[in-house]
């Protein structure tokens, strides 16, 4: 009975990582449909962008100030008490967080819209700036409540739910970016700077979209206040409630608060440093680039991964609160092999091809392939941190994540104001203070993580076999690219190569055996998968004597 219970919560803790990996998959390629058409839009293109990205990252600042650390706060906290038979005392939760943080999410909206021509002017000193922001404002307010009833939902691990919205509120962004572009060009003519603006205020309008979705969803498939027979309800005060919330939600935060600023300091030192040898017009556009193209592309492979990121913090939870470590380190073992193989193919690919990328995906803008091949290399860092963090957190490490990060953000300044300034380096400096703030968050999140559940990572099944097989990959497919661009176009030709690395790489992890019997049956379908391959031979199933 208790194996039948740790397997149907193996099953329900994949089927989550999966719904929320498909969706974040969706979303990135929806999403990548708006970034194009606005690099390739007349009148937009990187220095679009850069107003664009400005603001937005602003926006994200103060939008993680008031709400980035609720979800997974509320998930942690809803979890121990569904894993305790409390019903009663996860909906309280909810209900004090809803309140709570909708009133820190106003403050936040408020901030931006009224100081939107102080922080465009002298923050980051890009004038142009000032309408994107309060065009974003209301946002704050409406995803400060999306967060609350995700945090939820996922606590009661019902990941499906969180991604179903985000997937809504991505297509509704995408449609409405490029329909508002299109009137403002219309009406306004190709004015980059109201077209930012235009593009901005669609994400407003999707995320107001996406929270009449959610609450409507919570109004009919709340957790019922049943407590489980004999579970005493744990009262507690909405300030101790609050407390708690914020206790976990704080570092959890400050890791966002954080990432926000990494970002930041890219928009308050690159423009700032280029224009040393460089015009303000051409520094801005090494900045768009940078934020807008490289940035995006990325980012690809860490909106693939963040599924593992979310859904660790409440299955931890809910096992530590069970007692159950054997399953926290499998699913911690588990979730950093999948990470690994994630982010190294992607890093590869993306140094090996960022060319024909960059041709690809922005035609009419392709400048930049040093600075993603550049770019790229943090890639493996940045999803193996981002899968770590989501462990710390769970297991109650919440505030080493952020002081990890902390270091790696101190490091990216100090870099950025000594290399971009130096002509030689330009903007490639931000890229390369990139790769090592995120290389060391990821080598002292890890550290702290395998001291603390004492895990063993054996080399060659999460080292040495996954660069074996991505170096079989970047090989091949570099060959076939090769060979195809002296017979048919560069787009093609990428496009083919691309197709191939996928294949390439999955038959070299299969024949190499980077999963055991049991991690395959982790997998939705994994019994299915895992029969197929013993038909294949790939694997020998035992015979029982």
């Amino acid at each position: 009975m208790q194996k039948e219970k740790k397997s149907r919560a193996k099953e329900s803790f994949m089927q989550g990582v999966f719904a929320m990996m498909f969706s974040q998959v969706l979303i990135k390629f929806i999403g990548l449909v708006y970034k194009l058409y606005l690099t390739n839009r007349e009148g937009f293109g990187d220095e679009g962008n850069a107003i664009y990205t400005s603001g937005f990252y602003i926006y994200s600042l103060l939008l993680t100030l008031s709400s980035v650390g609720i979800p997974n706060a509320i998930s942690k906290l809803v979890s121990e008490r569904v894993a305790l038979g409390d019903n009663k005392g996860a909906n309280r939760i909810y209900k004090i967080a809803f309140l709570t943080f909708g009133m820190l999410g106003l403050i936040g909206t408020g901030i931006l819209f009224f100081g939107a021509k102080y922080i465009s002017n002298v923050i980051i000193q890009i004038p142009e700036a000032e309408w994107t922001l309060v065009a974003l404002s209301p946002s704050i307010f409406f995803v400060s409540l999306l967060s609350v009833i995700r945090g939820y939902f996922n606590g009661n691990s019902t990941l499906k739910v969180t991604a179903n919205s985000q997937t809504l509120e991505q297509i509704f962004k995408t449609v409405l970016t490029i329909l508002f572009v299109e009137i403002v060009a219309i009406i306004m003519g190709t004015d980059t700077t109201i077209m930012a603006a235009g593009a901005n205020l669609a994400t407003t309008v999707a995320t107001i979209g996406s929270f009449i979705y959610l609450f409507v969803y919570y109004k009919h498939n709340r957790i019922l206040s049943i407590n489980k027979p004999g579970v005493i309800a744990k009262k507690e005060s909405a300030t101790k409630v609050i407390k708690n919330i914020l206790q976990v939600s704080i570092p959890i935060s400050l890791s966002a608060v954080l990432s926000s600023i990494n970002k930041n300091i890219d928009s308050t030192t690159v423009v700032r440093g280029l224009k040393n040898f460089m015009e303000e017009g051409a520094a801005k556009v090494q900045y768009g680039i940078l934020s807008g193209k490289v940035d995006t592309l990325t980012s690809l492979p860490l909106s693939f991964n963040i599924a593992f990121a979310t859904a660790l913090v409440p299955a931890l939870s809910y096992a530590r609160a069970k007692g159950d470590m054997e399953t926290a380190n499998k699913r911690v073992r588990f979730s950093i092999l999948v990470t690994i193989l994630i982010g190294l193919p992607c890093t590869v690919g993306m140094v090996i091809f960022a060319e024909p990328i960059l041709k690809l995906l922005f035609p009419k803008q392709a400048a930049g392939v040093v600075i993603l091949q550049i770019s790229a290399v943090s890639i493996i860092f940045a999803v193996l941190a981002q899968t770590i963090n989501g462990a710390l957190q769970g297991i109650g490490k919440v505030m080493v994540p952020a002081t990890a990060f902390a270091v790696g953000v101190v490091a990216k300044l100090i870099m950025n104001i000594t290399l971009v300034p130096i002509p030689e380096i330009g903007v490639n400096g931000a890229a390369l203070g990139n790769v090592v703030c995120n290389l060391i968050a990821c080598m002292i999140g890890f550290s702290v993580l395998r001291k603390n559940l004492k895990i063993s990572f054996p080399f060659m099944k999460y080292i040495g076999k996954p660069i074996l097989a991505t170096g079989i990959m970047a090989v091949c497919s570099y060959a076939v690219y090769t060979i195809l661009l002296n017979i048919i176009s560069l787009r093609m030709a990428a496009i083919i190569a691309i197709v191939f690395a996928i294949l390439t790489y999955t038959l070299a992890l299969i024949n190499f055996k980077v999963f055991t019997k049991e991690e395959i049956h982790m997998i939705p379908y994994g019994k299915k998968i895992y029969k197929i391959l013993v038909k294949l031979g790939v694997y020998k199933e035992k015979k029982i004597a």
